[in-house]
């Protein structure tokens, strides 16, 4: 059995570790003089008592928090990334064709699509999982010569594209917010952050100094990659980055490096700046020069340019609150930046769950409308100007100014 078919989120198996942890309790003492071997007996009683234990809080945190559905989750090495998906498109989505039947069944029952696929980067020679959620109206007939609105989600660390699919509820919440009409048609990039292997391998998005290009992957390799290959908009205003915790830090330093290409940010429990702890690479080197360019107050203040970004914390995320105000106080126009402080149960996915109705309508109010097919070759950055990205080493790494 594989570790990703091994439930983490089950309360049945709570129960069961429950009860096997409180019987384990109950035979520490009724049994520690009853053992042949007293040491061996007492010794192993006591830790399968204490592992057992210690399991089960574990596995009822991780259901109040919604953090890991499976030990797969957990461990980073899911074998499917393309769970809960209706079909695999193959590389670099050469399998849309085949699909388009498929897909427009979907549609004329008011299904939208969700598809697993691999995209290797046309500057970086990266290639990671994408899933991509397509809306009804993009495989209606009556809609075939428009383009649509794109949201590039980002999953969270030590999670990949699947997350948004299970855990998240993603397709349902978009599915709902566009009923309501909250949320224009809009095509949803879900890709890959880090790659293989997941744990121990938290990139924070960023090209790394003499390391893989995360960020030119995410963002010139991914919107490059969507604009020649899906019906999508190629204008920046139509464009949005999201994500929460590590994915809402990877939108807001996405959107602040690549104002040329993306208009919008929405961050739930995000941060300022790339984390340093146990999970993160060295992901600079001790090149400041590196590290500035990837903290978004730093950005928005040297580099002030029409984005509009939402950010929001719970109420008991300090650092997270933190790094509202300092972005707050380093914002000038034509930047605008919209907030909000949430009750919460602290750090974890339920808590962005619950505000992912509100996040999509927020989106919605920002973007851009499927519209009629135009020239393709026009300016999509809308005459904003890229700045000059630090040279990082990594193969492929967008340098300078590159738009």
């Amino acid at each position: 059995m594989h570790a990703s078919a091994i439930r983490l989120d089950s309360t049945t198996t709570l129960i069961v570790v429950a009860v096997l942890a409180l019987l384990a309790v109950i035979a520490v003492p009724v049994f520690w003089d009853k053992w042949g071997w007293k040491k061996t007996g007492r010794a192993t009683s006591t830790v399968a008592a204490v592992i057992l234990l210690v399991t089960g809080s574990g596995l009822a945190l991780n259901i109040v928090g919604g953090f890991f559905p499976t030990l797969g989750s957990l461990l980073g090495t899911s074998v499917n990334p393309g769970e809960g998906t209706n079909a695999d498109a193959g590389e670099n989505g050469s399998g849309l064709g085949r699909l388009q039947d498929a897909n427009a069944q979907r549609a004329r029952e008011g299904k939208s699509s969700v598809l697993h696929m691999t995209v290797k980067g046309q500057r970086t020679g990266i290639t990671r999982d994408v899933n991509l959620y397509l809306p009804p109206e993009y495989s209606d007939p009556s809609y075939r010569d428009y383009v649509f609105p794109v949201i590039e989600w980002i999953p969270n660390y030590p999670s990949g594209p699947e997350v948004a699919v299970g855990p998240y509820h993603l397709p349902d919440a978009l599915d709902a917010a566009r009923v309501k009409g909250l949320l224009p048609p809009s095509v949803v990039i879900i890709p890959d952050p880090s790659g293989e292997p997941r744990i121990g391998h938290d990139t924070e998005c960023v090209d790394e100094a003499n390391g893989h290009a995360n960020d030119t992957y995410l963002s010139s390799d991914i919107r490059n990659w969507a604009i020649h290959t899906l019906h999508v908009n190629p204008d920046r205003k139509a464009w949005t980055i999201a994500g929460w915790s590590s994915g809402g830090y990877c939108a807001l330093d996405l959107v602040s490096r690549h104002p040329q290409w993306y208009a919008n940010a929405a961050s739930v429990s995000g941060y300022d700046k790339a984390s340093i702890d146990a999970e993160t690479e060295d992901l600079f080197h001790g090149r400041k020069d590196i590290s500035d360019a990837n903290t978004i107050s730093l950005n928005l203040q040297r580099h002030p340019s029409p984005v509009e970004l939402l950010i929001i914390a719970g109420a008991k995320e300090k650092d997270e609150k933190a790094s509202i105000d300092t972005i707050r106080h380093a914002i000038t126009g034509p930047t605008v930046m919209y907030s909000w402080i949430i009750p919460d149960a602290g750090h974890n996915m339920n808590t962005f769950k619950s505000q992912l109705p509100d996040v999509l309508s927020w989106i919605g109010s920002k973007s851009a409308a499927p519209r009629p097919k135009t020239d393709q070759h026009i300016e999509s950055s809308g005459g904003v100007k890229a700045w000059p990205l630090p040279h990082t080493g990594g193969h492929g790494a967008l340098t300078d100014v590159e738009s």
